[in-house]
């Protein structure tokens, strides 16, 4: 998932793509440079760089199925 435009700008405290550029490379903040010449950053290495870490989306258990718990019926 990568920044917004805004997101980028709050970031750096910038406006220009350049001086954004010049902060993510003084920082070592990995990027690219999009076709538009702004710099595009992925959120997970940002994240990993300030110091947090990433959850993933947590998988939803299954119903489990406890037959130890079922009483014999009675005929």
């Amino acid at each position: 998932m990568l920044l917004t435009p805004e997101e980028v700008e709050g970031l750096t405290g910038y406006r220009k793509p350049s001086a954004q550029i010049r902060w993510l490379d003084a920082l070592q903040i990995p990027y690219l440079v999009g076709g538009d010449g702004r710099p595009k950053v992925l959120r997970a290495p940002l994240v990993e760089h300030l110091g947090g870490s990433v959850t993933q989306p947590s998988t939803r258990q299954e119903p489990q199925l406890r037959l130890d718990r079922v009483q014999p019926s009675k005929r």
